[in-house]
């Protein structure tokens, strides 16, 4: 399951507590709306149920067809031998000339679109949400190498507990492809 998320300067402002009569402020420049994009996969290894995170960044950019055809690539290169279904969302990006060039050019790799306006059959989308909205709310960064810098190591957190990675599974629906096996 791939999909892309934008990490903005501007925080994601969330509920908090705070001492009584004292509502907590988080300072903020906006200059202008910089953001780190980052494209990534919850990739889950059928045989032996392992699910690793792949996240390509992008700072102060949009994810285009270049930015897609790059990442297939990546993928194809971590995943080297037998098929690769990946199912992403219904951006331009993915139906791009590029990117079908790169599916015709590796019959092993077999995309899969999921349909309009579901985020929640994407695995992924679970990714961002518990990056983006819970461990990286309330930021004050101010400076884009700062951003992406948090939005690397909170992701790599991420990716590195097995639990989380499988519950993202398990949100979008999809636990009974995970082996029991850990």
């Amino acid at each position: 399951m791939a999909d892309e998320v934008g990490f903005m300067m501007t925080p994601s402002v969330k509920k908090t507590w705070a001492r009584r009569a004292r509502t907590p402020v988080v300072p903020y420049r906006n200059r202008r709306q910089k953001k780190v994009s980052v494209l990534g996969a919850v990739a889950l290894h059928a045989a032996t149920g392992v699910v690793d995170l792949l996240c390509d960044f992008h700072p102060d950019s949009y994810v285009r067809g270049e930015q897609a055809a790059a990442f297939l690539h990546r993928v194809l290169a971590e995943y080297p031998g037998g098929p690769i279904d990946l199912a992403w969302d219904n951006l331009a990006a993915h139906k791009s000339p590029i990117v079908r060039e790169v599916v015709a050019d590796h019959p092993r790799l077999t995309l899969h679109y999921l349909p309009p306006y579901a985020p929640d059959l994407n695995a992924a989308e679970g990714v961002w949400s518990l990056t983006k909205y819970h461990r990286m709310a309330n930021h004050t960064i101010e400076e884009l190498a700062a951003l992406e810098a948090e939005a690397r190591r909170h992701l790599g957190d991420v990716g590195a507990d097995q639990g989380l990675l499988r519950s993202c599974f398990r949100g979008a629906g999809l636990a009974l492809l995970i082996p029991s096996a850990q």
